[in-house]
């Protein structure tokens, strides 16, 4: 596997003179961009950050949100990415929980109430991390990493989005993240090539393949700080991008927008972070003549488990497992399940997380054994291809019977007129558990009728199967992520329901 390796020494496997970084005009070299990690981390060394500290880092996709990344920890400290679009009671849970006492930001915090109501009085250094990375320094250079530092040391703590209670940190080294970068080597990303970053730095998913991927390449990352169809086809044609990283959302809009002659550069396109409808898939294929290769992974694992390999993918497949990782199916027992049948994915590898931050017991759980169970229900075929069929936890159970989402909302994705739907399970006095499709139009439909996509359901679904309730959003809630927030859907949709109540 890798040899060792420090998640700042990235910058070593790109040519002096190359182009690491093009951030919105701004140009760094390898050169540049190591020298930048230095500058940084001999300030944050005179700011008083040590060892084994965890930093926050507040902003939104830059040049510099890498720069402090590295340069934190090149110090052997722990950065501690934060969503941005966090409200400041969430921010200050991370704050409390990681034991944070400095914070890279790209704008003002105000925090002292949120950290008060939750009993943190401790005082938070805030740094400006655009003046921080132009200041002009004159410090003496911070001491190197000690001789028994480990590249299985924290680096970061990824908090989870928290939908089954408060977040998570899952702790991963840079010997974890290090070794995912390497494991995606058969994505074939050269040092020619140009790789656009549009999903959010904060993200695990968005992090390691669109970045420290890259970096590993010795190619080059084109920095966009947030997705708008216009600058990012505007981007990949400029720029030339090749390969890229993004969620359906990214897909469905630019086939939607963009031109053949917009995407004819690309080479690669990866969909992750949350399932690919495969009406999406065939349509972007159409129109592009670029396939989709579908991968999968979880914070935990850092999050890269499976992908598509270019030029061998199978449609509605998540690829099959990346070297270096084993895997199983297994039942509820923990015992493999036979070939074509489903069962919870579990992994090892080198890219699995240390565990979760304070929390021992959920650290046991998750990797009892010694394998990291995903929470996630899947099939391999003869090939090893694997087909995620559904979240464990998004199961719905009615009248004994499983029902997987996943199944009922790819049918529905066919039905003409969809452009986006979830289904998720609400409380049944009858049957325990019904489900409730939500759903949105695609623009101009017109003469839908929900009865004829019930019809079409009681076609080719099992009656057991067939949503109880049909409800039209203008646009389903999405998570900074792109998935689809089925936990806001839920909450919502009992929300309502506990109203109607009570005017009754």
């Amino acid at each position: 596997m890798v040899r060792k390796m420090f998640l700042h020494e990235l910058t070593r496997k790109g040519r002096p003179n190359d182009v690491a970084i093009v951030d919105h005009g701004r140009r760094f070299t390898y050169d540049e961009f190591a020298a930048k990690i230095k500058f940084c981390r001999n300030s944050l060394y005179a700011s008083g950050i040590r060892l084994g500290d965890r930093v926050g880092l507040f902003s939104r996709n830059s040049a510099e949100f890498v720069f402090a990344y590295m340069g934190i920890v090149s110090l052997g400290a722990i950065v501690v990415p934060i969503n941005f679009q966090l409200k400041s009671r969430e921010v200050a849970y991370i704050i409390k929980d990681a034991g944070i006492q400095h914070i890279m930001t790209y704008e003002p915090l105000h925090l002292d109430d949120a950290l008060a109501s939750l009993g943190c009085d401790t005082k938070i250094v805030q740094h400006d991390i655009a003046a921080f990375m132009e200041a002009e320094s004159s410090w003496t250079a911070a001491p190197d990493l000690p001789h028994d530092f480990e590249e299985t040391s924290p680096a970061v703590i990824i908090y989870t989005s928290g939908t089954t209670g408060l977040p998570k940190g899952a702790v991963l080294s840079h010997r974890n993240l290090v070794s995912n970068a390497e494991q995606m080597t058969w994505m074939g990303c050269k040092k020619e090539h140009v790789v656009l970053c549009v999903l959010p730095m904060y993200h695990c998913f968005g992090w390691t393949c669109s970045v420290l991927y890259p970096f590993y390449s010795g190619a080059s990352v084109v920095i966009l700080d947030a997705f708008t169809p216009k600058e990012t086809i505007e981007t990949i044609r400029t720029e030339k991008v090749t390969d890229m990283y993004v969620v359906p959302s990214i897909c469905s809009l630019l086939t939607k927008l963009a031109t053949a002659e917009d995407m004819k550069s690309l080479r690669l396109v990866v969909s992750g972070g949350t399932t690919l409808p495969l009406k999406i898939e065939e349509d972007f294929i159409a129109k592009f003549g670029v396939s989709i290769c579908e991968g999968y992974g979880l914070s935990e694992a850092s999050p890269v488990v499976t992908m598509n390999p270019a030029g061998k993918e199978k449609i509605g497949s998540i690829g099959p497992v990346i070297p270096g990782i084993q895997w199983r199916l297994v039942d509820s027992e923990g015992n493999d399940v036979h070939r074509g049948e489903a069962g919870e994915l579990i992994i090892k590898g080198p890219n699995v997380m240390l565990g979760y931050w304070n929390l021992p017991d959920a650290t046991e759980e998750a990797l009892r054994g010694g394998w990291l169970h995903t929470g996630d229900v899947a099939r391999a075929d003869e090939d090893g291809y694997i087909f995620i069929v559904d979240r464990l936890k998004d199961m719905i159970i009615s009248m004994g019977e499983n029902i997987y989402p996943r199944e009922v909302e790819e049918l529905i994705y066919q039905y003409p007129g969809i452009y986006e739907a979830a289904v998720v399970g609400v409380e049944d006095k009858l049957r325990g558990q019904a489900g409730v499709c939500f759903y949105a139009l695609q623009e101009g439909t017109e003469g839908f009728k929900v009865r004829d996509l019930k019809k079409f359901l009681q076609q080719n679904l099992a009656l057991y199967k067939i949503p109880r309730e049909f409800y039209e959003l203008e646009a389903l809630p999405r998570t900074s992520t792109g998935k689809i927030a089925k936990r806001i859907l839920s909450e919502n949709y009992n929300k309502d329901k506990a109203a109607k109540k009570t005017q009754k």
